[in-house]
């Protein structure tokens, strides 16, 4: 089989490997796409993300679909949960599996992603692709899953207001999400312009040019009205972000980050988040049962995943691919092994 690696930043290779051996519980994998998310930039510009660092070349990837090529569900298209937590400890037992101490997630750490073509990963994190759905946008329900994890984490009600500080493609997901969630409005912004226009098709009621000195604040709140945003969502991983958010969110709202900054470290001015007693909540990946809502919504319409996708490639043009993925001049780039 082939497979792509990092070997460091910067540097892909792309090599002949022996086709993995499924262990217990797990089975075979064709990978047939695979999504490039902000995560795998970060690994392949810098060459780690956050405290975990590139100790061996490794296989990104943790966005993607398969087709099942062994055991009794043999040939079923599937969406594949990148992550697989102990189910033992206490924080699994409490119903957090996704905050796993043990949790091995593929692309990331020790434990190899899918940008190749074949992988052995265990069953029970595979969910049926609707039959409605492409390959491709399969790759797209993982970070579906975390935009409706990151909105479950926000008491928004039926008829209120969010805002969105960031249209990479899990902003612009959550965008769609909180629309079929009943939020009335929606205020986005992003630096670059053709992510606004995709902003305004996902479903944002009003979209603000961001820049990176917080210009643009007042007419986020202009936008937001006299109460304020009932939630906001950070999703561009900048301290400029953070900052937009809290000052656009109502007293007493609530404010959910979800960008992974270049640093280990996000700031804010207190003052303003103190004064108005805001809810600061981090969301970390999605869990289980989030790629199976994600499979649903998408499969009954409720949400479009075509219409992200900007970029294709196959696994031989792999340096275009991160190329593309780090100069943020689609929206979502896939792969396709």
């Amino acid at each position: 089989m082939r497979a792509l690696r990092l070997v460091r930043p910067g540097v892909l290779t792309l090599s002949e490997e022996d086709r993995p051996v499924p262990g217990d519980g797990e089975v075979l994998l064709r990978v047939t796409a695979v999504g490039l998310c902000g995560s795998d930039a970060h690994w392949y510009s810098e060459g780690s993300i956050g405290d975990a660092a590139l100790g061996h070349p490794l296989v990104l990837g943790h966005e993607f679909a398969a087709r099942i090529e062994s055991g009794p569900r043999i040939g079923e298209r599937v969406a594949v949960d990148p992550a697989v937590p102990c189910r033992r400890c206490h924080i699994c037992l409490s119903g957090a599996p996704h905050l796993c101490g043990s949790l091995a997630f593929a692309g990331h750490g020790v434990t190899d992603g899918a940008l190749r073509t074949y992988m052995a990963w265990p069953e029970r994190c595979l969910v049926s692709l609707p039959e409605v759905l492409s390959d491709a946008e399969g790759a797209l329900l993982e970070p579906l899953g975390v935009a409706l994890h990151a909105a479950s984490l926000a008491s928004l009600r039926p008829g209120g207001s969010a805002g969105v500080f960031g249209c990479g493609p899990i902003g612009l997901l959550l965008i769609g999400a909180l629309r079929s969630l009943g939020a009335a409005s929606v205020v986005a912004t992003d630096v670059l312009p053709h992510r606004l226009t995709a902003a305004t098709a996902a479903g944002a009621t009003r979209v603000v040019q961001a820049s990176a000195d917080g210009s643009e604040r007042a007419e986020v709140l202009e936008a937001s009205g006299t109460r304020g945003l009932d939630v906001a969502f950070e999703t561009a991983g900048t301290d400029a972000a953070v900052e937009t958010a809290i000052t656009a969110v109502k007293p007493g709202g609530q404010v959910v980050l979800i960008g992974i900054p270049s640093t280990e470290r996000t700031s804010f001015p207190a003052a303003n988040a103190r004064r108005k007693e805001l809810t600061i909540s981090l969301c970390r990946r999605m869990r289980p049962r989030d790629l199976v809502l994600a499979a649903g919504m998408a499969g009954r319409g409720a949400i479009r995943l075509d219409t992200l996708i900007s970029h294709r490639f196959g696994l031989e043009q792999g340096d275009a691919a991160f190329t593309t993925l780090v100069g943020r001049s689609g929206l979502k780039v896939i792969v396709e092994p």
